[in-house]
């Protein structure tokens, strides 16, 4: 895995992460969706263990539901992986996902190129994927700031933002990013593609079982 990120070239981006994992998995009976296990690993680490081949210079996840035991293993992770882990608590994560995605923009510190915003509970996300979503971004055209994956008619993540959007976005009281990519498209570079792990999240009992997922 690491191997493939320098391969790519894309270390020599400022990469920074947002990962969303304050969500209640009401849908699955009140699970924290960040810690259910495939192949004996979470897909919280799944997905740092993905991340770290990207070097990445910030990783912040923003915490609701179930903070106190997530961010124990978020703890853990930094410790094992040597990444630069760090995490913001939403006080209201009943509010839904746009006030986690709020509260994590405006907690980032550093000066990124690219921001990836991705989910907690996409079990076929990995490496690879990220790899391919950030060479579209690094080839993206120069009149566009974000690329979208989409798999036929379907929005997928993760999402890169230019560092530039995330400041525009910022600048608008309560803004976040979903209504500003649709109110301004021709910022927005569709990254057309038929893998369908962009696609791929869990919200039910039999999402579970088609992943081969259990709870922790």
């Amino acid at each position: 895995m690491t191997s493939l990120g320098k391969q790519s070239g894309t270390t020599n981006l400022r990469l920074a992460v947002l990962l969303l994992a304050a969500g209640e998995g009401s849908r699955l009976g009140s699970t924290p969706k960040a810690l259910l296990q495939k192949d004996g690993q979470s897909l919280l680490s799944h997905f740092s263990y993905a991340i770290k081949a990207f070097s990445p210079i910030e990783f912040l996840v923003v915490t609701g539901f179930y903070a106190d035991v997530i961010e124990s293993k978020l703890a853990k992770l930094k410790a094992d992986l040597d990444l630069p882990i760090e995490y913001i608590r939403n006080p209201q994560p009943e509010l839904g996902q746009a006030s986690s995605v709020r509260l994590g923009l405006e907690t980032l510190k550093s000066d990124y190129e690219v921001l990836l915003i991705a989910l907690c509970d996409q079990p076929l996300v990995g490496a690879i994927e990220i790899d391919a979503l950030l060479q579209e971004f690094k080839r993206r055209d120069q009149k566009t700031e974000v690329v979208l994956p989409m798999v036929g008619q379907q929005r997928g993540n993760p999402v890169a933002f230019s560092g530039k959007v995330i400041a525009n976005i910022l600048a608008t009281p309560k803004m976040v990013c979903r209504p500003f990519m649709d109110q301004h498209p021709e910022l927005v570079q569709i990254f057309v593609t038929d893998n369908e792990a962009y696609i791929a999240d869990v919200d039910t009992e039999s999402e579970l079982s088609q992943f081969d997922l259990t709870r922790f």
